[in-house]
């Protein structure tokens, strides 16, 4: 009999405790979902604060260097054209800016043979654009963001290289000039910081030497740095 009673209080024992451990990790559980689900709430809110900071600056300023692809005479092969380029954008809105842009293009024409006879071989051209437009944030998220810009304005086209006494035209370039052109690009940036970013662009510029069009395609690598309230 006195077996039997210990057995039931041993029974009983483990039964308390086994329903206080349940109770306990029922408790842990529900305060470490509680936990986590403050952890997420904070993190959006943080991710949100990011945001806002990111794209609220007024000015944004960069530069860089980039590759393009460029036809120096009507009826002459396409040349590569190492480029660099500078711009400031002052925005009006998170999405809508005002942009000032000033870039550079380097190459070498590839012409015929036949002026090799006069020592002419590949002759050094360049361009120089000034632009201004608009640009577009339609993408906008704590690390990446996407916006288009479309500008207009003129390059300055200067063909002459290492022709002299000969002009461009005569062996089959543009004419040196400055001439209307535009240009529209893709940016794609990638926020180290609020106000720092990497840029990646492909881009596309129309110019118009020598009365044609010139689709000339190419991509543009740099840096964005971004400073001043938008009020």
């Amino acid at each position: 009999m006195f077996g039997f009673r210990l057995s039931v209080k041993n029974v009983a024992a483990v039964l308390l405790a086994a329903l206080i451990a349940s109770g306990a990790g029922a408790a842990q559980a529900q305060s470490t979902h509680r936990t986590r689900r403050e952890s997420n709430a904070n993190r959006k809110a943080r991710i949100a604060r990011t945001i806002q900071e990111t794209y609220s600056h007024r000015w944004e300023v960069g530069g860089g260097g980039g590759y393009q692809r460029f036809r120096s005479g009507e009826n002459l092969q396409r040349n590569n054209q190492v480029t660099w380029e500078t711009w400031g954008q002052y925005n009006l809105s998170p999405k809508l800016g005002i942009v000032a842009n000033g870039t550079g293009a380097y190459g070498n024409a590839k012409i015929s043979n036949f002026y090799s006879l006069n020592n002419i071989f590949r002759p050094s051209i360049q361009q120089y654009n000034v632009l201004g437009g608009v640009a577009y944030r339609f993408y906008a998220k704590e690390k990446l963001s996407a916006s288009v810009q479309a500008l207009g304005g003129v390059s300055i086209g200067l063909f002459q290289g290492n022709i002299t006494p000969l002009k461009s035209e005569q062996i089959g370039m543009w004419p040196s000039q400055t001439r209307p052109a535009f240009n529209v690009a893709l940016n794609l940036d990638y926020n180290l910081y609020p106000n720092f970013a990497i840029r990646v662009a492909p881009t596309y510029t129309g110019t118009t030497f020598g009365g044609t069009v010139q689709n000339n395609l190419g991509f543009k690598v740099g840096v964005v740095y971004r400073f001043g309230k938008i009020k």
